[in-house]
């Protein structure tokens, strides 16, 4: 918690990752964990991990009731992740050990870049 940052043991591919915790809900975060006193940070109603079903379940309700019309799934808000931190001017490297990727040809397949990074590039021939 010290340095924003949260492990995830054996997620997908079972290998763990870290997730940056944003600031503006870190106090919120640090309250709920000792509320719950838990390892699990998300239990299911049973105890225990959420299920994967649960977790698409939740991602697909929650972008229905934000009004989003399109598709949306937990993988998806992964991928929009890493390309926000690319478009951020984040070293590709960093987010390859973010996402947990072994290879950075994963990494560069999975971050597309969108128009607006695309329009943002100055041309070097401009400062000449």
């Amino acid at each position: 918690m010290e340095e924003n940052i949260l492990k995830i043991n054996l997620s997908k591919g079972r290998k763990d990752r870290f997730v940056k915790i944003p600031e503006s809900i870190r106090k919120e975060l640090r309250s709920y964990i000792s509320l719950t006193n838990s390892e699990i940070l998300f239990e299911s109603n049973r105890g225990g991990k959420l299920t994967t079903a649960t977790i698409q379940k939740i991602v697909s309700n929650s972008a229905k009731r934000a009004g989003i019309k399109k598709r949306v799934y937990p993988h998806l808000l992964r991928h929009s992740f890493a390309t926000h931190l690319l478009e951020q001017g984040t070293d590709l490297r960093i987010i390859q050990k973010l996402l947990g990727h072994s290879d950075v040809k994963t990494t560069q397949f999975y971050t597309q870049v969108s128009q607006a990074s695309i329009k943002n590039i100055k041309s070097p021939l401009d400062n000449m």
